[in-house]
């Protein structure tokens, strides 16, 4: 036995014959739509352009006319009274959306309307007067698609819902083109088909993503590539590891190919970190007053390192290379390979038995020569 709606039982209450509302069609109405005209008028516009859908149009000047008598109007729009269906027709009129060629509904009971877009008759066919219009017409402004339409997408699997949010895109684009075209149902159905496939490979691609993860490193391909093919040392490519994985895991951030994404971060970084190296090859002790080049903070910048980190380095290691009394050819490659080394450390988690950088002391620190070789 049907069971009914809690609604709809109310309904049957009210002495409405349930059969009479089963066999009638749905009245669609675009949020969106009655947001821009209003709900009343997005209502009725949905109602005339069923009409102009199952009913033939008569031509005249241009236009595709279509007639409503009072039986008619009370069997598609019973919840409005005359002087309601007058009031939104007019108001759909003064919005530019259709043509009004009859008296006040309300006195006349009777709507005869079309809606404000002039049909292109081929020059074999002139337009006469109470005949049927063929050829081309512009898209309208409530263009929707039928019922046939959505079937065959259904057949290329595309959901209803889906083809229906293209409805909007579809008409504004064609409607600023100005263009007219015969079957406007065709053009939707490869213009929906496209949409669909590019919203599956945009659904693909995101299935492949995954995050970055602790302790990433890159294949061994790209270690390939990058030290072996494109001649960046290795150890430059080992100090960049961490700065990425670090930054990629806070912003949590997915990719689909980490590897090209390092590939292309370090190719950056050697780019800058080779313009960044001082071209007099004469070694020289570092002086009392040094201070690294403006190209030296840009690397670390582009490697997402604190520049007051790096500053805060910068006294220590001029007291260790004075006191070390040794000569370099170039103290910023020496001073920018210190501070990746030991921003590094300051973000990998270590064994609980090993100290971490912070717990070191200033004389450990000092004394550990890693970073010096």
């Amino acid at each position: 036995m049907l069971k009914y709606p809690p609604l709809y039982e109310r309904l049957m209450t009210r002495s409405i014959d349930p059969n009479s509302l089963i066999p009638e069609s749905p009245i669609l109405v675009y949020p969106s739509l009655a947001a821009t005209i209003g709900l009343e008028e997005a209502t009725m516009l949905s109602v005339l352009t069923g009409v102009a859908r199952n009913q033939g149009g008569l031509g005249s000047n241009g236009y595709l006319w279509y007639t409503l008598n009072e039986t008619a109007v009370s069997r598609l729009m019973p919840f409005w009274q005359p002087q309601d269906v007058q009031r939104i027709a007019a108001n759909l009129r003064e919005q530019g959306l259709i043509l009004i060629a009859s008296a006040p509904y309300a006195s006349a009971l009777q709507l005869k309307f079309a809606f404000n877009d002039k049909v292109v008759q081929p020059v074999t066919a002139p337009l006469a007067a109470g005949a049927p219009v063929q050829g081309k017409n512009l898209i309208a402004p409530s263009w929707q698609p039928d019922r046939e339409i959505l079937g065959r997408l259904a057949q290329h699997n595309i959901p209803a819902n889906f083809a229906l949010e293209q409805v909007p895109e579809f008409v504004n684009y064609w409607r600023e083109r100005g263009e007219s075209a015969h079957s406007w149902g065709s053009k939707f159905i490869q213009h929906t088909i496209r949409k669909w496939r590019e919203f599956e490979s945009e659904q693909n691609a995101r299935s492949r993503e995954t995050p970055m993860t602790y302790n990433w490193r890159p294949s061994e391909e790209a270690m390939d590539v990058l030290t072996r093919h494109a001649g960046i040392s290795r150890q430059f490519v080992e100090d960049a590891i961490p700065e990425f994985e670090l930054y990629w895991r806070e912003k949590g951030a997915r990719s689909d190919n980490w590897n090209k994404k390092f590939r292309d971060h370090v190719h950056h970084q050697w780019l800058r970190y080779k313009a960044a190296l001082e071209h007099d090859p004469t070694p020289r002790r570092i002086s009392p007053t040094w201070v690294p080049s403006q190209d030296v903070y840009e690397v670390l910048r582009l490697a997402n390192i604190d520049i007051p980190f790096a500053q805060s380095l910068l006294p220590e290691f001029v007291i260790y290379w004075r006191d070390s009394n040794q000569v370099h050819s170039s103290w910023n490659t020496r001073f920018l390979q210190y501070v990746k080394q030991r921003w590094a450390r300051r973000h990998t988690q270590e064994d609980p038995q090993t100290k971490s950088t912070r717990e070191l002391s200033l004389a450990e620190q000092l004394t550990d020569r890693s970073w010096a070789l």
